[in-house]
């Protein structure tokens, strides 16, 4: 029996990995984002002259029907990005953006380019530059190229260019640069600035722009700068007269003020287009690949160095076997210990084959969330670890499935072996099924927590291969199982164990307790995501659940006639319950995050925005279901010392919330080799990001944002 088990367990895992090798590995592997996209690196001149400013392309040329994105991808993907590696003094500005085309995505739209595009980008040589040296330009350019699915690319692109007193364009790219600068949005003419302006209607917000000439207009397309502006799927109404034109929009998640709205506006005139820069643009800071010193105060740890997939699996070992002692795995936990108590009187080879179902249960729940997540980001879809406590539905589920648990565990329902994991009145036969699914309620609570050496396993593992990332993803569901399997696997260990009797009663209703205190916070996690009227839709199903419990104990004790009546009822409510989910994305848009004082909303051009000043940006990736996150945020972050540090004006607080999804977010994220929340960033105006810590401690945020002696001081 116990070989056959280890046997199920192999397969169940072989099995559980093949659609996510069969459909993210057949689509990253059968074609290849090298064979999708030719990029290269030209510029516009022969030569660079010192103290000149020369321009630069990046020409990427798609095959038919596959697409790349605009600096705002829409509804999913990624724009592409180029990791400059310059001579020192040479320094290269922002990319001059084309304007790009609506690309609908089934209910999606996104913003990009087919066929093929040139991004420019000037670059600023340095007086100090020799006249006579050759001067090597290069990089690493980072894509998305899409079509039904999405593969993440890269190509290294150099280019040697001699330093001359003088320079001439180079007539072989001309026509290139030439097509690239008329497909630029124009700036409004000097005169003509204030003839822009949005307003709002009702739920909608309203472009005007007032210029005369306009009324042969016959399309229209706003594409914002900012991502979340708008609903970009949502339609945008035109409406021409002599005045200008008018275009309707509908404001997206981020609830931008009208004034803020910037973005190009492109128009269709005669079969010609034509398209405005409207609003300020948010400008990055320059890149100067050799005087961008990094920040010294915290080395990268050296995992992260030279991670390799055996030094990434053995983190998410470690990982997983911290995550035992996190708070959103200790109910489970707990009453599991229970269970292996009342099985200390059977044979051993049962107490083992417990310890292996519950280990199934867990690496085949893990294998199945890793298969998902491969699947979606193979699809373009921005998200991470924790996604699916992202949905207020999956949140709400497993908020009415723990209530449940607790009230068994209180005694007032039974629900016996036919409701597998709960951990209570299981028969012999349904026992390792209960062991099997607590295996996988396991997991599913354990997603909210990133334990110390995660972040960079995770990270990494979604950077390469499905295969490689579902390695890294078992080594993390193993070291999650391996307290407990190594408690069954050990008959001397069992041995210590207290024989069963009247007191596991009192304990199993003790452990009541940590359940419902899960369920309150999940509750609090469904406030933060849907606002009042989601909630209250959550709480009334929670009474519905008690209600079904209720209804059924009673119809389990009562005669035949009361039986039928009472599981019927049961049912009804708990179907009541069940529907009531569906109110709950509705009302998520209406979710905010509240920011406390001397905080500031997260977002890319704001952090932009301080870098070029030079200041000081702690920048907090944080979501409400993360507990480490909320442990960091009231034990260290709430501390005086770092508020006061804080309210000193010398350091920026920038607060992401990753609560529901967020593509900026989830971008800055994979920036750092990160697939989830907690991130701690330190910048120091244009230098590199310092990445801190999961676990903070109040001395590490103080001295990694240089005030430590300041709040000392306080």
């Amino acid at each position: 029996m116990l070989r056959l088990l280890l046997a199920l367990l192999l397969t169940l895992a072989a099995g559980l990995a093949a659609p996510g090798l069969a459909g993210a590995q057949g689509a990253m592997t059968a074609v290849k984002a090298k064979d999708l996209v030719r990029a290269r690196l030209v510029a516009e001149s022969e030569a660079l002259v010192p103290g000149r400013t020369v321009t630069l392309g990046l020409h990427m040329a798609m095959k038919p029907g596959w697409h790349v994105y605009w600096r705002n991808p829409g509804d999913s993907g990624l724009p592409p990005e180029m990791a400059w590696r310059l001579p020192e003094g040479f320094t290269v500005g922002p990319v001059q953006w084309p304007v790009p085309e609506r690309i609908p995505v089934q209910t999606l739209m996104n913003f990009g380019y087919e066929g093929a595009v040139t991004l420019l980008v000037p670059l600023a040589v340095p007086e100090s530059a020799r006249v006579g040296e050759t001067v090597r330009l290069s990089g690493t350019l980072s894509y998305l190229v899409c079509e039904e699915i999405c593969i993440p690319g890269s190509a290294e692109l150099s280019l040697d260019l001699p330093v001359a007193a003088s320079a001439e364009p180079d007539s072989g790219q001309a026509a290139l640069f030439a097509r690239a600068r008329a497909a630029l949005p124009e700036a409004l003419p000097e005169a003509a600035p204030g003839s822009y302006r949005t307003t709002r209607a009702g739920d909608r917000l309203v472009l005007h722009l007032d210029r005369p000439g306009l009324a042969g207009v016959t399309g229209a397309a706003f594409f914002p700068y900012a991502e979340g502006a708008l609903d970009n799927a949502a339609k945008q109404d035109l409406a021409v007269d002599a005045a200008g034109l008018r275009l309707t929009l509908t404001p997206g998640d981020a609830g931008q003020p009208p004034e803020t709205l910037a973005g190009v506006l492109a128009l269709t005139e005669d079969g010609a287009r034509k398209a405005y820069a409207l609003g300020p643009e948010p400008a990055p800071a320059p890149t100067a690949a050799a005087a961008v010193p990094a920040v010294p105060e915290t080395p990268p740890a050296p995992e992260e160095e030279t991670l390799t997939l055996w030094s990434a699996a053995g983190l998410a070992l470690i990982g997983g076997l911290l995550l035992n002692l996190m708070p959103c795995v200790f109910p489970v936990l707990s009453i599991k210990v229970l269970s292996l108590v009342r099985q200390a009187g059977e044979s051993t080879t049962r107490v083992r084959l417990h310890g292996l179902a519950y280990t199934a249960g867990v690496l085949a729940s893990f294998l199945g969330l890793a298969g998902l997540l491969i699947a979606l980001k193979a699809g373009g879809a921005g998200i991470g670890w924790g996604f699916q406590l992202q949905s207020p539905v999956v949140v709400a589920l497993l908020a009415y499935g723990l209530f449940a648990m607790g009230l068994s565990l209180s005694g007032a329902v039974h629900l016996g072996g036919g409701i597998v994991g709960l951990g209570d009145g299981l028969t012999r036969r349904a026992g390792y099924q209960g062991s099997f699914f607590t295996g996988v309620l396991a997991t599913l609570v354990a997603t909210p927590c990133t334990a110390p050496f995660m972040g960079a396993a995770v990270g990494f593992a979604l950077t390469q291969s499905p295969l490689a990332a579902l390695t890294v993803f078992a080594s993390l569901g193993l070291g999650l199982a391996l307290p407990f399997l190594g408690l069954t696997l050990v008959p001397q260990a069992l041995r210590l164990l207290p024989r069963p009797g009247a007191w596991m009663d009192v304990l199993k209703g003790a452990l009541a307790f940590p359940v419902y205190a899960t369920v309150a916070w999940l509750v609090w996690v469904l406030a933060q995501q849907v606002g009042p009227n989601g909630l209250l839709a959550g709480l009334t199903g929670l009474v519905l659940v008690a209600l079904a419990a209720w209804a059924w104990e009673r119809a389990r004790r009562a005669g035949r006639l009361g039986t039928g009546f009472g599981r019927v009822a049961a049912v009804a409510a708990l179907a009541a319950a069940l529907g009531l989910v569906a109110v709950l994305d509705g009302d998520r848009a209406t979710a905010r995050t509240a920011l406390a004082q001397g905080e500031e909303a997260f977002t890319q051009a704001r952090l932009d925005a301080l870098r070029a000043e030079g200041r000081t940006v702690f920048v907090d990736m944080t979501a409400a279901w993360c507990i480490t996150c909320q442990v960091n945020e009231r034990t260290v972050l709430a501390r005086e010392g770092v508020q006061a540090a804080f309210r000193g004006g010398q350091v920026v607080y920038l607060k992401g919330d990753w609560t529901n999804q967020n593509p900026e977010i989830t971008r800055l994220l994979e920036r750092h080799g990160r697939s989830g929340v907690p991130l701690y960033l330190v910048y120091r105006g244009q230098g590199e990001a310092q990445v801190l810590p999961q676990i903070l401690t109040e001395g590490i945020v103080l001295a990694a944002i240089g005030q430590k002696d300041v709040a000392a001081a306080q």
